[in-house]
């Protein structure tokens, strides 16, 4: 009722789903007042309880595990709920933990709003291109609350940042001599690398004992920046792997060595 009451000629609006609580209301209402705007459920892909009832007819048990959304992490839907919601709402979809983690991140940074996993789901859908139906229309999500532990938000925001391309993870093999390490941290900041945290290992290096590998994570400013402090790690190091890059970025050079 806020939603229609507030903004005119709504098209869509998207709903993080649990119980099936929200949903059901929202749809209610929303459809009473106007028939033709769209209702669009979100779940958490480790808890489906939503899409696992529409494929039974019914609330069942769904698998469930634990997520960053555990709001939402209910192993059924509501009976009342489900019944009522059924008919009026229009798609459910689901989210994977990197895209609620990247819309937590997204929310503190450009709207500085602190939103829980299970708020920021409907964001998380938009971002990961799961609704291109609903570009160049007026779209309303429901970011439901705030209630994240400090320790989680933490967390959540630096798998954010992964998952933005922002931080890069790798191992580099360097001379094990006065310089040596000097002139990789010289190499990262030329580059415009922020080194976030380093650690040397000389043991497990058996191969060669002048040498020592080094584990390195560095912030970056987006993905093409990533791709920069590659290369140069790349073009004056000999061996270098890079550890959990994904292959979302659109340039083929990002993928994992």
């Amino acid at each position: 009722l806020e939603i229609c009451g507030q903004l005119d000629n709504i098209d869509a609006i998207i709903v993080p789903v649990g119980g099936a609580g929200l949903i059901a209301g929202v749809a209610v209402a929303a459809k009473n007042m106007n028939p033709s705007i769209q209702i669009i459920g979100v779940e958490a892909a480790r808890c489906k309880s939503f899409t696992e009832a529409l494929k039974a007819g019914k609330p069942v048990r769904a698998p469930n595990s634990v997520s960053l959304a555990d709001g939402l992490a209910v192993p059924t839907v509501g009976l009342n709920a489900f019944v009522t919601a059924q008919p009026l709402v229009d798609k459910i979809i689901t989210v994977s933990e990197k895209a609620i983690a990247l819309a937590i991140l997204r929310l503190v940074e450009i709207e500085k709003n602190v939103v829980e996993g299970s708020g920021a789901v409907g964001l998380a859908a938009l971002i990961d291109g799961q609704l291109p139906e609903l570009q160049g229309k007026r779209v309303c999500t429901i970011l439901c609350g705030g209630n994240i532990d400090t320790t989680v938000l933490g967390r959540c925001l630096e798998r954010g940042l992964a998952a933005d391309h922002r931080l890069l993870s790798f191992t580099v093999v360097v001379k094990d001599a006065p310089g040596g390490m000097k002139m990789l941290t010289q190499r990262l900041a030329e580059s415009g690398a922020s080194i976030k945290d380093i650690l040397h290992e000389r043991a497990w290096l058996l191969e060669d004992v002048f040498a020592v590998r080094v584990r390195c994570m560095v912030e970056t400013r987006d993905a093409d920046h990533t791709i920069e402090v590659r290369k140069t790690l790349t073009d004056n190091y000999r061996h270098v792997e890079f550890i959990g890059l994904s292959d979302a970025s659109s340039d083929p050079n990002l993928t994992s060595a």
